[in-house]
């Protein structure tokens, strides 16, 4: 089995890791996003990778060659869930102009309303087809789901880059977190909370998601209660990442679900939700009068958590920066075509407390304006 995290390692060797200031583009001050990168021989028209060859398609060759503007095509999840759609929106904006500052680029973005992997399938098919793809960024809605497609489109020599999840395509980079660090972050941020907050009574805990079956949930959830269960052995998990508790995505059954789910479980001191629902957890826990005796870290930026940091329910939002992993693919096409260079994936989690609320407001509020 290939190894999902290859991206991370370093180039072969003899490439070379070089420094892109003289492309320098327009990015935002805590971007993540890489300005260096692997230098590759032979790139952009032929790379060679731990699982083949890559061939630039001659049609996309001609068009470097002639310095011709590229047609840069950004393919995510959904357009409408709540959260995450409006951020994923802003940021492909975002690298649109990051990759124009490095070479002239066409954009456009395509996605499915809700997750529908057929359907973000047959939408890149369509693209495809009328031979409007000169470079492509994916966001996949599991790691298996687009590689068939990403291995078809590099077969056709047309470069395809990931984001937001971790793949088990042939793509040049996959720009996202580690979700088995991820968990451990979540889990060393909590126990450091504990330790300052007087709060090491605490030993009762449950993990949440809407879709506790994703490999990335399944490695935030089994990160946590490893490191957690290390830190306190006899702390006991009434939902573990075996059986992690399914909310869903929508806010009003989510709140719901964690509402009944405290009342049954009048135990439970902490609940960890890795992906949007954490907020949800806040308001049923202020509904059912658990403020200070419940509380809870969550992934991802919203208004909500934010103010149950603030409320002291919530101890972190782990940010793990969508709008950079929306604008990623773009001046990653860019570098790839203009230079010969490959960006890394250079996600870190962001932890947000309550002395990061101000500013989290500002980069939130700045994101959805765009």
């Amino acid at each position: 089995m290939r190894n999902p995290y290859r991206h991370l390692l370093l180039a072969a060797a003899g490439c070379a890791t070089i420094s892109l200031a003289g492309a320098a583009f327009a990015q935002e001050p805590e971007s993540q996003i890489p300005t260096t990168g692997e230098k590759v021989e032979g790139a952009p028209h032929e790379v060679k990778r731990d699982w083949g060859t890559f061939k630039l398609a001659e049609r996309i060759a001609e068009k470097i060659k002639n310095g011709e503007p590229i047609n840069y095509v950004f393919s995510y999840q959904a357009s409408g869930i709540p959260l995450f759609s409006p951020q994923y929106k802003a940021g492909f904006e975002m690298g649109c102009k990051m990759g124009k500052a490095i070479y002239p680029m066409e954009c456009a973005s395509i996605a499915p309303v809700q997750n529908d992997p057929n359907q973000q399938v047959s939408q890149i098919e369509a693209k495809l087809a009328a031979g409007e793809i000169d470079c492509i960024g994916i966001e996949p809605v599991s790691s298996d789901a687009m590689t068939a497609i990403t291995n078809k489109l590099m077969d056709q020599g047309i470069p395809v880059f990931t984001a937001g999840v971790s793949s088990r395509g042939h793509e040049f980079t996959n720009f996202t977190q580690i979700p088995d660090k991820e968990g451990k972050t979540a889990a060393e941020t909590v126990l450091k909370w504990m330790k300052d907050n007087n709060k090491t009574d605490i030993k009762v805990f449950a993990v949440s998601g809407g879709d506790p079956t994703q490999f990335w949930a399944q490695g935030r959830m089994k990160g946590f209660q490893d490191a957690i269960m290390a830190a306190i052995p006899d702390a006991t998990f009434v939902t573990g990442a075996e059986n992690g508790l399914n909310t869903s995505y929508e806010p009003g059954k989510t709140f719901d679900t964690f509402r009944s789910f405290l009342t049954a479980n009048p135990n439970v001191q902490f609940i960890q939700n890795v992906d949007i629902g954490a907020e949800h957890a806040d308001r049923a826990i202020e509904s059912l009068g658990l403020a200070g005796k419940v509380f809870t870290i969550g992934w991802n930026s919203s208004k909500g958590q934010l103010d149950a940091i603030e409320k002291g329910i919530q101890v972190a939002q782990l940010d793990q920066r969508w709008p950079d992993q929306a604008a990623f693919g773009a001046p990653a096409c860019a570098q790839f075509l203009k230079n010969g260079v490959i960006l890394p994936n250079t996600q870190t989690l962001k932890a947000v407390m309550k002395d990061g609320v101000d500013q989290a407001r500002k980069e939130l509020d700045k994101t959805m304006q765009q």
